[in-house]
């Protein structure tokens, strides 16, 4: 079954320094309907202007995973982590016991574009801990590149959750396939482009849920980015 999120139905707070776009309830967006899948607590899709971010606020219990799409992220944290997050870079906070951190756009003239994930960790407590890698490799076009795992396979960044992410960057008129485990449940988000998925339209922001299926496939309408998050 596949259950799409279009998305103009996304919630949305649009301030003067960050335009967000919410797949599921946050802050001031609330929908029952909409609380999360799964162990996907937050999907994210915002855009910075230069200069803006947020203060230092804190985290506990989740895993926070940021991919820069566009510009940059400049990160400061209580562990002594200061480092800037580029595009084609991704960022993995396990909050653990509790992290505060700081985030903001650090260009004076191009706004970030990011999307923010949040994953229900297996086991609540832990130290807090931070990783960053590049995936921004244009080579790596036309299939699977895991970006973060439960044991840090294929140099991806490490989760404390049975889950995976994985993106692809598809060239206009390829199709590719991904066989699915019945028993878990699929969060596919379209980053850029226009793809099918199993024959159906999906653009920039869509969304969609899947479960109890064996296969997907998405064929590229035009050049496109397509982000697959497996959850048990």
């Amino acid at each position: 079954m596949i259950q799409f999120r279009d998305r103009g139905a996304r919630g949305r707070h649009q301030g003067a320094q960050i335009d967000a776009h919410h797949s599921f309830s946050f802050a001031d967006y609330n929908d029952p309907k909409h609380m999360g899948f799964r162990a996907l607590r937050v999907l994210n899709e915002d855009r910075v202007v230069p200069g803006a971010g947020l203060p230092e606020h804190g985290h506990g219990d989740m895993e926070i995973v940021t991919i820069v799409l566009k510009g940059a992220v400049e990160h400061r944290d209580n562990l002594g982590n200061s480092a800037v997050v580029r595009a084609g870079e991704v960022q993995r906070m396990s909050a653990g016991t509790g992290i505060r951190h700081s985030e903001r756009n650090p260009s004076a003239d191009e706004r970030t574009h990011l999307l923010q994930i949040w994953i229900i960790p297996a086991e609540t407590g832990g130290p807090p801990t931070y990783e960053q890698r590049s995936f921004a490799d244009d080579g790596e076009r036309n299939r699977w590149i895991t970006i973060a795992s439960g044991d840090g396979r294929d140099g991806s960044l490490t989760l404390r959750q049975d889950a995976a992410m994985a993106i692809a960057r598809l060239d206009e008129g390829i199709t590719i396939n991904r066989e699915l485990d019945p028993a878990r449940g699929y969060w596919v988000q379209v980053i850029a482009g226009i793809v099918g998925l199993n024959g159906t339209e999906m653009r920039e922001g869509d969304g969609a849920a899947i479960t109890s299926e064996e296969e997907i496939s998405f064929e590229a309408d035009t050049d496109a980015e397509v982000l697959l998050i497996d959850l048990p």
